[in-house]
């Protein structure tokens, strides 16, 4: 705090303090004349009156300190500061009647009651005093009842859904703030006994039922929702609605991000597709991994990625004593580090450029920093390019697991997590092989291995730099086409930090070699989130179209988070199931033919068998295309 700030406190707890001590004289003074009107015309030291009042004050004033009354921002105050000026000036008019009674013998009761009555009136007036000034400073046009015209014209008419607490923090946000440009013309609420009356100035125009009607009774410009704890279902219907008849809608964040701390409660943000995951969005006890990660090394690789950095986000909550942020790309490292520094927490972070292929730079890593817990974010993950350079997919997701994987076990470290996709699954492209390759690497170093290996499988992350999401802004932005592969094609969505909780759950309950999936529901269809993006951009499918382009190389129709033999009956942990640890007793003789194989069609078919399970060394023998092609 600079030598001013440090002033203008100062001054502004003397004066309060002053006041306080004024306060307290004249309520002493006001109950005695009140009860001894006579004797204090006479003898105004009548019991020893005029040392009790200046005890009373002082008292007040030491306790005022203790309890922290002078530091309290009383423009901002609720009931729990009123209470503690309560409790602060009870506890000074005891200690003073407990003083009376052993010094003088006696205690004035009733005036110690009076006294303490109009002392709480004087003292909470100062402070609402204080507030109501610096509201009606700031907020003129409700206490006035005017306002700027040309200023007016230029606001948006803007309808509040939600009255509550969330909604009148807006409203006074509104009003002393000269950035928003919104006009609130008023609230929707269920509540019953709120209809027609007046919140912070602003009337509660009618029901949610009735939000159609409100909407063009009062030529609402925009729409802000303001019910943070609302059913999710609930909210969904609600955005539909409200789009339907209003291009300009927001919506504060939910409870989840305002407890993450990534948003206040009164921040608006446009409504984005995470609105429409079509569920509830999963909610994990992290609180196990505690014991795993306090004071401990942790290393996250890939650390650059959407998924990467949201896992290092979460980790940081278990205050580690070490984060080893490694990545390929120094840009990505860089936006990282530079963010979570900014956090100014006490943990360690360590920025390192590596590239996972590179066995060497990592055994340099673990070496020296010996991780206890090992994250694998890092891979090449987009379908059609690995499609089209499966070399470069086998080098990164298959031999770059196997090194890191490695270096766990040779390293000790408690626990490894590799991240995979549902694409491993029966997968038919390249990408999804090299997954379910590197799956099998991992299992089988937990068959021999005290470190405790799991892999993680997602499905199609919602707001990733690789998911559909920000093609199709893009495309509606520039006016259409959206473009979708198949009508019919499904997928399975989770959001970035369902996905970062999973990995991290994942650490806690690993045994062995476990394969764990989230619980994400139903799969959606591509052509459905493409309709809900362009209804949530304020458009039409008449104005901006849906063109259907074809499946592209490597793609599914739709994607399974479990073969049919892996899956265990039973959820191993609410909303996460496990599948059943295998074992490939071919593996190393399986890697050393495929490493011979040259050409891009010979290894992309190569590793869709041995995905797949249908690929023997045998079968490669007696193969005269894959053989010829070595």
């Amino acid at each position: 705090m600079s030598i001013p700030e440090l002033g203008r406190k100062s001054f502004r707890t003397g004066v309060l303090v002053i006041l306080d001590i004024i306060a307290i004289l004249s309520s002493m003074f006001v109950t005695y004349f009140f009860l001894y009107p006579i004797e204090f015309v006479g003898n105004v030291n009548r019991n020893h009156f005029v040392e009790s009042a200046l005890l009373y004050s002082a008292l007040f004033i030491v306790m005022a300190g203790i309890s922290r009354l002078y530091r309290v921002a009383w423009r901002f105050a609720s009931m729990s500061e009123a209470i503690r000026l309560a409790v602060t000036l009870m506890m000074s008019t005891v200690t003073l009647y407990v003083i009376q009674f052993v010094i003088y013998g006696e205690a004035m009761e009733r005036m110690l009651f009076l006294s303490f009555c109009l002392s709480l009136l004087l003292l909470g007036g100062i402070r609402l005093g204080s507030r109501i000034y610096v509201t009606w400073k700031q907020d003129r046009r409700l206490v006035l009842g005017g306002r700027n015209m040309k200023r007016r014209k230029s606001e948006k008419r803007t309808l509040i859904v939600g009255a509550g607490q969330a909604g009148r923090m807006l409203v006074r946000q509104i009003n002393q703030s000269e950035n928003h440009r919104m006009n609130p013309v008023g609230f929707i609420d269920d509540n019953i006994h709120l209809q027609n009356l007046t919140v912070n100035g602003v009337r509660v125009l009618g029901t949610l039922e009735q939000l159609e009607n409100v909407v063009e009774n009062h030529a609402i410009d925009k729409i802000v929702f303001a019910i943070p704890s609302m059913n999710y279902q609930e909210r969904l219907t609600l955005i539909k609605r409200a789009k339907a008849i209003c291009t300009n809608v927001h919506t504060l964040p939910m409870i989840e991000e305002v407890a993450a701390g990534k948003v206040a409660v009164n921040q608006m943000r446009q409504v984005s597709i995470d609105d429409l995951l079509g569920r509830e969005p999963v909610e994990l006890d992290i609180s196990g991994i505690q014991s795993e990660v306090e004071g401990k090394t942790v290393l996250v690789t890939g650390a650059g990625g959407s998924i990467g950095s949201e896992i290092c986000r979460q980790i940081l909550k278990f205050n580690p004593d070490r984060l080893l942020l490694l990545g390929h790309g120094e840009n990505s490292i860089y936006l990282i580090e530079r963010e979570l520094r900014e956090l100014n927490l006490s943990v360690e972070l360590i920025p390192v450029i590596a590239d996972v292929q590179d066995i060497k730079r990592l055994r340099d890593v673990f070496k020296t920093h010996l991780p206890h817990l090992v994250f694998h974010a890092a891979a090449h993950k987009h379908v059609p390019l690995m499609e089209a350079n499966p070399h470069e997919a086998v080098k990164n997701n298959i031999y770059g697991t196997k090194n890191v994987a490695e270096m766990a076990d040779e390293y000790g470290a408690a626990r490894f997590v590799m991240i995979s996709t549902d694409k491993a699954v029966n997968p038919t492209n390249v990408m999804g092989s090299t997954k379910r390759v590197a799956e099998m690497i991992v299992q089988n170093l937990a068959k021999k291995s005290r470190t405790k290996y799991a892999v993680v499988r997602f499905g199609n992350v919602l707001g990733s730099r690789g998911s559909v999401i920000p093609l199709f802004k893009m495309q509606i932005e520039k006016g259409g086409p959206v473009t979708v592969t198949h009508p019919d094609m499904t997928r399975y969505f989770m959001t970035i930090p369902e996905a970062s909780r999973l990995v991290i759950q994942a650490g806690t309950l690993a045994e062995g070699g476990e394969i764990f999936v989230l619980d994400m529901g139903d799969p959606v269809k591509i052509v459905d989130l493409a309709r809900n993006m362009i209804r949530l951009s304020g458009f039409t499918e008449d104005q901006i179209s849906i063109a259907f382009s074809g499946i592209r190389p490597g793609e599914k129709m739709f994607e399974e988070l479990l073969k049919e033999g892996e899956v265990h009956s039973e959820a191993v942990y609410p909303k996460i199931f496990t599948g059943i640890v295998t074992e490939e007793k071919q593996l190393d003789e399986k890697l050393n033919r495929m490493e011979k194989i040259k050409t891009t069609e010979a290894l992309s078919l190569y590793l869709v068998n041995w995905a797949n399970d249908c690929l023997t060394l045998e079968d490669y023998k007696q193969n005269k295309n894959m053989k010829s092609t070595v």
